[in-house]
């Protein structure tokens, strides 16, 4: 995953002006609420929780107690967490009986954008998860990847290589989700289109760990786009290679020269209309 550069949430504040009321409403007294009467937001981002992370904390809380309070909102039994979910999940396994919460009104719109936020800015959201969070905030508040990209300080391909990895099939997001998988891996087995076998050879790479670059060749070799290039492959300069190396960094995606006697061709791959207007779009200098 891609270091965050600069402050998360104060850059989404500047895209999504509610946000920042939505922070201010939720500056207020503490209170303590018993832990029951408490229950788990269900549309939140983060679906996975690091169970020896969540040990760690429920044990710092035991000695020391929770230092930062729990976002709630009312709803019509009890209270609903806006922000603060792992802290209230170690707080139950710490045998906790009462947190320490701020309470505000919120719609479900703010209470969407704080939960998102929270997530995003810690960033220990797994790639699936991240992938879901950035397609929220395309479709809910109509942000562009350049928009998202500028925000957070993550590169445009990064954004979009992150949300294709939503097109795997439900088995290997699961591998993805489990560490089982890094999102290079996942990335070279969705030119896989048919779904059983890109199950199939996301267990192999498992099986046999495989490197992502291995796992690249042996994708191309399932998709037959390969099968008269190795020799080619063998003579190819280094200067060839660099070029080339150079050219999937920049578009983020896998890019082959060939070089004839006479002339050649550059072979530039994508997966999606969207990753071909994304590509236009890097060839164009936008």
């Amino acid at each position: 995953m891609a270091k965050r550069k600069g402050g998360l949430g104060k850059g989404l504040s500047a895209l999504i002006p509610e946000i920042k009321d939505s922070y201010e409403k939720n500056k207020g007294d503490i209170e303590k609420i018993p832990l029951n009467e408490i229950q788990p937001n269900k549309k939140q981002p983060r679906k996975n929780f690091d169970q020896e992370k969540l040990n760690a904390l429920a044990e710092s809380i035991k000695m020391h107690g929770i230092i930062q309070p729990i976002v709630v909102r009312p709803i019509e039994k009890g209270y609903e967490i806006v922000a603060g979910e792992r802290r209230w999940k170690a707080c139950r396994q710490a045998g906790i009986q009462e947190v320490p919460c701020i309470i505000r009104e919120m719609d479900e719109k703010e209470r969407m954008e704080i939960a998102l936020i929270e997530n995003l800015q810690r960033e220990d959201l797994n790639p699936i998860e991240e992938a879901l969070a950035y397609k929220m905030l395309m479709e809910t508040y109509q942000l562009t990847q350049e928009e998202i990209s500028s925000t957070i300080g993550k590169s445009r391909p990064y954004i979009a290589n992150t949300i294709r990895l939503l097109n795997l099939t439900e088995e290997v997001r699961d591998m993805l989700i489990d560490n089982l998988l890094s999102s290079g891996h996942a990335r070279a087995l969705l030119r896989i289109e048919d779904k059983k076998m890109q199950k199939e050879f996301a267990q192999k790479v498992i099986e046999n760990k495989l490197s992502v670059r291995e796992t690249e060749n042996m994708v191309a070799r399932i998709i037959g786009q390969k099968k008269d290039k190795p020799k080619k492959e063998k003579i190819k300069d280094s200067g060839l290679s660099f070029i080339e190396d150079l050219l999937k960094e920049r578009l983020a995606t896998k890019v082959n020269i060939i070089k004839g006697k006479k002339k050649g061709k550059i072979e530039i791959e994508y997966y999606s209309e969207e990753d071909l207007e994304r590509l236009v779009e890097l060839l164009q200098g936008n």
